[in-house]
């Protein structure tokens, strides 16, 4: 990783390290031009009130994505659910309640404070099928074929190797896995320096990928049915967006360096 990678990534991880402390002192954060702001195109107002109802107050106030991807992803029990980019676990106990006591919620962050966070709210919610990884989704901590769903809640968008997450979430994927994501993405005619005047990196903006290089991305990574679907506008030519992709049943495989299945943490991230 370059330096000017490497110092991108320490902002973002900043910046959400704050964000949990905020909210763990009484505060709520989410995406979007400040560090810390409510904003109806980011956070928690994307949720329905029902699920409001369901989970501890920090882990609503934690909430930082531009969309609701439990909605979309289509979870049944049993299944094997993997949150990238977890934060404070909003998204990790909607999926756990899904899957059922016979299926497993896995969130991953890279944020030693948003896993604190999202700890105690697993603890709150009386949450035992859900486990908080820590790691960076560029490299995620688990073995190959081994999720059946993957997620996410406007967390790609700040990867600087967004190559690299698509092709970690089709190593991860059993054959037939899929994804149901929620991301920013640029409409097809902005450039990169267009996009940054609308929105700051870690603000969620900057980083999105357009349409086009989503599509290619994923279908090089070796996706196939792969849709995005707009929701709303977070800036102009910039949308919320509904991305589902499927790793064919026929995939041969992964053999991938992912690390062993590792235990639950006793201790320890929106975006993350």
């Amino acid at each position: 990783m370059n330096n000017q990678f490497a110092d991108l990534r320490e902002t973002v991880r900043e910046r959400y390290a704050a964000a949990a402390v905020q909210v763990t002192e009484g505060g709520s954060a989410c995406c979007g031009p400040q560090a810390i702001e409510a904003d109806d195109n980011f956070g928690s107002t994307l949720y329905a009130a029902d699920e409001h109802e369901s989970l501890p107050a920090e882990a609503i106030a934690a909430s930082l994505g531009c969309g609701n991807p439990t909605a979309v992803a289509d979870l049944h029990e049993g299944e094997r659910v993997l949150d990238l980019g977890s934060g404070g676990g909003i998204d990790v106990l909607l999926s756990a309640r899904r899957v059922g006591a016979t299926g497993k919620a896995y969130g991953l962050d890279m944020t030693e404070e948003m896993l604190a966070l999202a700890l105690a709210n697993q603890k709150k919610a009386g949450a035992t099928n859900v486990e908080f990884l820590k790691g960076t989704i560029e490299a995620i901590p688990l073995p190959a074929n081994t999720i059946d769903v993957v997620i996410s809640n406007c967390v790609i968008n700040l990867s600087t190797d967004k190559p690299a997450v698509f092709a970690e979430m089709f190593r991860v994927l059993a054959p037939g896995g899929r994804i149901g994501v929620s991301d920013v993405v640029a409409n097809d005619a902005l450039t990169p320096e267009q996009r940054a005047e609308r929105g700051d990196y870690v603000g969620c903006i900057a980083g999105a990928l357009s349409f086009a290089e989503y599509r290619e991305g994923l279908a090089a990574a070796g996706f196939t049915d792969i849709e995005l679907s707009p929701t709303h506008a977070v800036a102009d030519g910039m949308h919320s967006a509904i991305v589902r992709a499927v790793k064919p049943a026929t995939a041969p495989i992964s053999v991938g360096s992912g690390a062993a299945l590792p235990l639950a943490q006793d201790a320890s991230g929106c975006c993350s």
